[in-house]
């Protein structure tokens, strides 16, 4: 007679996800957000017990394993919009993870093997160029009784620093900008005459030069106990009156030094 411990289930399956989970905000370049991820493998701990419970065996098949993934993304992943594709990514971990368990007992490595670059692949197509290799941060600054949260994409081709004290800037949307200190795209956009008005103090400019453009100036102010990451710095801040691009996926720009 076969004897199952469900507390040795709950914490075999607990570590599998939380690590699932990690590999896939890793494997998309998020922060790999360990409370998140405990959190959702902890329901997924409990998922897996609960099938092996007289009464709920039904809770094993497909439909209802691929339920209890999308739940535990959805906790993991947060309401963003690039939650989606996260959970994408941890719903083919998972499904593949038994795929190549199964090739692997029965050494089929060929196929382990084109299993992996597979999913490698996938992960490539659905977040773009980006997929591995890069890394988002979350960012929150705070001016004068505004406080705005976002994602910077951690970029180390952005060698943006002040001319002045040679520190790394942090390049911001337009719209982080206005949200922030109330100046309009048009004041954004127009640096020296913004300056001149002196809407603001702490404004300055910042030159910058990029690839298929002329270059030209960004206004610019300090925010003391910018949180990035989860390092509070004194962050210069430059605004980018056009945007970034990308805006689904991350509204500013830190270098590596950052």
């Amino acid at each position: 007679m076969l004897t199952v411990y469900l507390d040795l289930v709950m914490l075999l399956n607990f570590l599998v996800d939380f690590l699932l989970l990690m590999g896939t905000n890793r494997l998309s370049g998020f922060p790999a957000a360990p409370g998140r991820c405990a959190l959702a493998a902890a329901f997924g701990s409990v998922y897996a017990a609960g099938c092996l419970l007289p009464g709920f065996r039904f809770l094993g098949n497909f439909l209802w394993r691929c339920v209890s993934l999308c739940l535990m993304a959805a906790v993991a992943f947060g309401p963003r919009r690039d939650a989606v594709k996260r959970g994408g990514v941890f719903l083919l971990l998972s499904l593949s993870l038994g795929g190549m368990a199964l090739c692997f007992t029965r050494q089929n490595f060929a196929a382990l093997t084109l299993g992996a670059a597979g999913v490698w692949l996938l992960c490539r197509v659905a977040f773009g160029d980006g997929a591995v290799g890069r890394e988002y941060v979350p960012v929150t600054l705070s001016y004068q009784g505004r406080t705005a949260s976002f994602t910077a994409l951690r970029d180390t081709g952005n060698t943006l620093h002040d001319p002045i004290t040679g520190e790394p800037v942090l390049v911001v949307s337009g719209q982080i900008g206005q949200a922030l200190t109330g100046l309009t795209q048009r004041e954004l956009a127009s640096p020296l005459e913004t300056l001149a008005a002196r809407p603001l103090p702490g404004l300055r400019l910042i030159p910058y030069h990029a690839v298929g453009n002329p270059g030209g100036l960004l206004l610019a102010m300090r925010f003391p106990g910018a949180m990035v990451g989860k390092k509070q710095q004194n962050v210069l801040v430059a605004f980018a009156a056009e945007g970034l691009g990308h805006t689904g996926m991350y509204q500013a720009l830190t270098g590596g030094a950052l």
